[in-house]
């Protein structure tokens, strides 16, 4: 295993670099702990997969450094990094069967065939393959090859690290859902460096001790499940994570006090330089907001019943605001007026927590 740290990474596949549009990654700086589980989020295209190439080795940064235990390995190969990546297709050979198929890597390194039965039994039994050990890999489906695929990963005991690129892409929902509790309860077992790439929230926070929240190239947030949801320290992240997104308001802000729509609206933060931004934004999220007498004045659009939950939109004169109230809670009908809780409150300006 190895603590990972990225520094001041940035790559381009251009020749030429004018404009921040032609990096696929900005200025990029990770500390990954020893034994970590990582997870790096965001949409397509965000440089996601670039990142995660850089690190295991098979893509030379234009900028910037990569360490393993402090030791700068940026011009080494996957094989000098000694690095395991499991990729969004099953990588098997279907002629093998499932137990030559994970005893494949072993053999490369010249285990001992006492040590590769040993190792194979282990992870089969990991990862539910222990029935089809003697089967071939062409007549399993998509989820046990994907199975076979993140056990030639797991194998090898001594690799710096793990890295998963969306290995869950072809796999039908239910199962994505077993697989994610599987890989989870693995990492607690092996107890080594993992990083996760996906666009998927739920897989990211499922998974990952800590995300690593990626946009056009930069690293918009670094934190917990928890701390994404409770505080985004970006409008993006606000609006990504999060099953209604976090509402996003346009607002002014005088004598440090923001207002929407000439409401004033009480914060977690206290604003205390003149603001010189050139956008300044209201952020709460569905869950926080209320109905009440006095506040902002909406009309109600639409109500959605979710079963557990209802999620009302509604619209003041700045925008549409979300709510998701427990669904045993009356709604006004028409016109109602709206509050936020202001431990989760935040002011945003130019798209970044004001703080």
């Amino acid at each position: 295993m190895s603590k990972i740290t990225l520094k001041k990474l940035s790559h381009s596949y251009l020749d030429k670099q004018n404009f921040d549009s032609d990096w696929a990654l900005r200025d990029v700086n990770i500390d990954c702990q020893d034994g970590g589980a990582y997870a790096l989020l965001g949409p397509s295209g965000c440089g996601k997969t670039t990142l995660l190439n850089i690190v295991s080795g098979l893509l030379n940064p234009t900028k910037g450094k990569v360490f393993f235990d402090d030791k700068d390995v940026t011009s080494q190969t996957p094989v000098e990094r000694n690095i395991a990546q499991i990729f969004q297709f099953p990588v098997i050979y279907d002629t093998m069967t499932v137990y030559e198929n994970l005893a494949f890597p072993l053999k490369n390194r010249g285990m001992t065939d006492g040590e590769i039965d040993s190792r194979v039994k282990e992870i089969a039994e990991m990862l539910e393959l222990t029935k089809t050990l003697n089967n071939r890999a062409s007549g399993l489906t998509a989820d046990g090859k994907q199975k076979i695929s993140l056990g030639r990963g797991l194998v090898r005991s001594n690799v710096n690290v793990i890295m998963f690129d969306e290995p869950l892409t072809v796999i039908d929902p239910h199962l994505k859902w077993i697989l994610r509790s599987k890989l989870k309860e693995l990492h607690q077992e092996i107890n080594r460096t993992m990083i996760y790439v996906t666009h998927d929230q739920t897989e990211a926070l499922t998974f990952a001790n800590q995300v690593v929240v990626m946009h056009e190239g930069q690293i918009v947030q670094t934190g917990t499940p928890v701390e994404l949801f409770e505080k985004p320290k970006h409008t993006f992240v606000g609006h990504f994570i999060g099953s209604p997104g976090m509402n996003i308001l346009p607002c002014q802000i005088q004598n440090g006090i923001p207002a929407i729509d000439g409401v004033k609206i009480s914060i977690g933060t206290e604003i205390k330089k003149k603001s010189s931004f050139a956008k300044t934004e209201i952020g709460i999220r569905p869950e926080f907001v209320s109905f009440s007498e006095d506040g902002i004045p909406v009309k109600i659009l639409k109500v959605s019943n979710t079963g557990r939950h209802k999620i009302i939109d509604t619209e003041c004169k700045s925008g549409k605001i979300k709510i998701l109230s427990h669904s045993s809670k009356e709604i006004p009908s028409g016109s109602a007026f709206l509050s936020f809780d202001k431990k989760y409150t935040y002011a945003y300006g130019d798209s970044w927590i004001i703080e």
